[in-house]
């Protein structure tokens, strides 16, 4: 049973900095695909970031040049770390395998923007 815990996530004022970690377990975690996703209040959810099992990575056009994610297999763990923040970014932060998330999702992290 796939386990996600994410953190990370914060207060930040417009042009800051974060840095998010999603844990997983009960997975095989290094034959995967990950992905970041996100969904803002009154918004569906959406993928921000993929980073394939070899490393290769690719970013929404929003988060391009701002975000870069990351994996550590010996630590199950993908990373997301977001520059110049700004306020639309403020959004519950998720991470999953891609592109066909698994069954369940962790509890996000909160990531707030202030302009």
């Amino acid at each position: 049973q796939v386990q996600l815990v994410e953190s990370g996530g914060g207060l930040v004022q417009a042009g800051g900095s974060l840095r998010l970690s999603c844990a997983a377990s009960g997975i095989s975690f290094s034959i995967y695909a990950m992905g970041w996703y996100r969904q803002a209040p009154g918004k569906q959810r959406e993928l921000v970031a993929v980073i394939a099992t070899g490393g290769s990575t690719n970013y929404a056009i929003s988060v391009k040049g701002r975000f870069t994610i990351s994996r550590d297999n010996a630590k199950n763990t993908v990373y997301l770390q977001m520059n110049s923040l700004k306020p639309e970014d403020t959004a519950v932060y998720y991470c999953s395998r891609w592109p066909s998330p698994f069954g369940s999702w962790g509890q996000g992290t909160q990531v707030t923007v202030s302009s």
